[in-house]
């Protein structure tokens, strides 16, 4: 915001009072308008649209803790500083309470005055800076959003239809092992094309990642471990990094959704191999801790940056210690902490530049029946085989 568009409206019924603001203000580069009744200053706000207000707190016609919070009710980004005659610490905390960004009593010098609006001015600067960048952000989210639907939800519909077709085509002719893969391809574009859909709730405006709260039952961490290694064996293969679990015997189950819990360790595996050094190893270890499971990975990689560590877990953010041929998107770790936290878990990073990084997950841990579990086993080998007929 140059200092040409700033526009300040100034409400005070004391005429000499306006008149000297005028004037001390007159080299400024601020457009001033004045106003003496503050029930007609809360009306011109709306056609004027000033980005900062200097409004007297006794000035007649609307009170003045009222005529705050009208202001803020209009526009909540308004910078608006409060005056008055007779001060008190109560009265400065309530003004602030109702609105006011800074309390100005009277009588003040064109020093004070001058020192305050300019005060009010680099905050209402730094207020529309940030709503910029929440438009830019919210820009970068639908331009996602689109990517994602239209470049790989489509295609990856398109290959799994012809899995099933190739698989009737073929099927008096596929041996035992090569009905397994394909029946292993279809399972894996379908959890792609599931978490294609919660990745687009994650981003979209109105989404929320805890809808999967809906599909919940209990998941053996064990097999999650398992499942998520195998998803990143190719690549750590490729950079000869060895992926070593330790997982306890008895570290148990969670409550959750097995497949956005496999993306959410995939996601922190990946980034562990990713920012590895060719030929090291990657931890993962899981074990139980009271009444919580903790899954730590952790790597002798690059670190995170003191700077960067804030940010980590944000959306679209991309490392700058990140191998230029492998960065991403910069969504993997935003949306693995939404998942951890739909499970009612938390995420957390210890890190040392040139030493590596420790991701820890920690969630609730749940008691299974093992007579239930059976159960849940066989509804699902009986669904499996259902399918493949």
């Amino acid at each position: 915001m140059s200092s040409e568009e700033t526009k300040v409206l100034i409400i005070d019924q004391d005429k000499t009072i306006l008149d000297s603001c005028i004037e001390t203000l007159a080299d400024s580069s601020l457009k001033i308008a004045t106003v003496m009744d503050s029930a007609f200053g809360l009306e011109m706000i709306k056609e004027y649209q000033p980005d900062l207000v200097v409004v007297d707190l006794n000035t007649y016609g609307v009170p003045g803790v009222e005529a705050l919070e009208r202001i803020r009710e209009f526009d909540p980004t308004i910078v608006v500083i409060a005056t008055a005659w007779a001060t008190t610490v109560s009265s400065t905390v309530e003004a602030v309470k109702r609105g006011a960004f800074e309390y100005l009593p009277k009588p003040f010098s064109t020093d004070e005055l001058c020192a305050t609006i300019a005060h009010g001015v680099e905050h209402r600067k730094i207020i529309k800076e940030a709503a910029s960048l929440r438009r830019e952000r919210e820009m970068l989210r639908e331009q996602f959003a689109a990517i994602v639907s239209h470049e790989l939800k489509a295609p990856l519909g398109s290959v799994l239809q012809n899995l099933y077709v190739l698989e009737q085509e073929l099927s008096d002719s596929l041996s035992e092992k090569q009905a397994e893969r394909l029946g292993r391809m279809k399972i894996s574009i379908d959890d792609l094309l599931d978490l294609i859909k919660s990745w687009l709730n994650v981003i979209s405006d109105n989404g929320d990642i805890s809808k999967i709260r809906e599909k919940f039952e209990p998941v053996s961490i064990p097999e999650v471990i398992t499942k998520s290694i195998e998803n990143i064996e190719g690549h750590a293969v490729r950079k000869d990094i060895e992926v070593v679990p330790t997982v306890e015997d008895d570290v148990g189950f969670v409550n959750g959704d097995k497949v956005h819990l496999c993306e959410a360790l995939v996601n922190l595996l990946g980034n562990a191999v990713k920012y590895s050094r060719m030929g090291s190893r990657v931890h993962v270890k899981a074990e139980k801790q009271g009444e919580s499971i903790v899954i730590a990975v952790m790597d002798r990689g690059v670190g995170i940056p003191k700077e960067d560590l804030p940010h980590v877990f944000g959306d679209f953010y991309v490392g700058k210690s990140a191998p230029v041929e492998e960065r991403g998107s910069g969504i993997g770790l935003a949306i693995t902490r939404r998942i951890v936290e739909a499970h009612d878990g938390s995420i957390s990073v210890e890190t040392s530049l040139g030493k590596g990084s420790t991701f820890i997950i920690r969630m609730p841990a749940v008691k299974v029946d093992p007579e239930d579990l059976k159960h849940a086993e066989n509804v699902a080998a009986n669904t499996e085989q259902g399918e493949s007929k």
